[in-house]
């Protein structure tokens, strides 16, 4: 990307203050690398949130998914770190997560349903780019995998400032966030 895009995105990763202490983010700022703690969730939220406009940013693993990873979105006040192999985002009314081991969507401690809703929807597969969409005009959170939009996947959120976020169990596994900006109607 142009320099312009590398800075912004940049302006836009991982928190170093805001994640777990079982994380680290990269030297990149785009990576958290995962410890190997037993029995963790460990979760990272970005610098900057959203309260207003579109915005779209992409996440994959560079690690096994293990149990549970989830990616999404989270307030200020949601956990980055919790006790067990959990599905950290979405276990509270703070967070909205896809968990992309099982297909679930999670949100307030409940499973929403299977996402994308089609039959036999495809597993993630590591290295894949999953593009996420926030749009806080509509208050909807959607996903993209490769150049196919799955669907939405959370409606009705709240006006707040809401952080792009990812959760994860496996040990030493990488997870890369790295903002767009305005996603591209097509």
């Amino acid at each position: 990307p142009p320099a312009p895009a590398q800075v912004r995105a940049f302006h836009h990763a991982f928190s170093t203050n805001d994640c777990s202490r079982n994380v680290y983010i990269k030297k990149n700022g785009f990576t958290l690398h995962r410890n190997p703690i037993a029995q963790s969730t460990d979760g990272a939220r970005t610098k900057i949130g959203f309260s207003e406009g579109r915005h779209a940013w992409e996440v994959w693993w560079e690690g096994p998914l293990g149990t549970v990873a989830v990616i999404g979105i989270a307030t200020k006040r949601a956990a980055m770190q919790c006790q067990g192999y959990v599905a950290l985002l979405g276990s509270d009314d703070q967070s909205w997560g896809w968990n992309l081991v099982d297909n679930n969507l999670l949100h307030n401690g409940e499973v929403n349903g299977s996402f994308p809703q089609c039959n036999n929807a495809p597993k993630y597969q590591i290295g894949e780019r999953i593009r996420v969409i926030l749009d806080m005009e509509d208050k909807t959170l959607a996903f993209e995998r490769g150049y196919e939009f799955l669907g939405v996947a959370f409606r009705g959120l709240p006006k707040v400032c809401l952080y792009p976020a990812v959760s994860a169990v496996y040990g030493n596994t990488e997870v890369t966030l790295v903002y767009l900006g305005k996603p591209l109607d097509g």
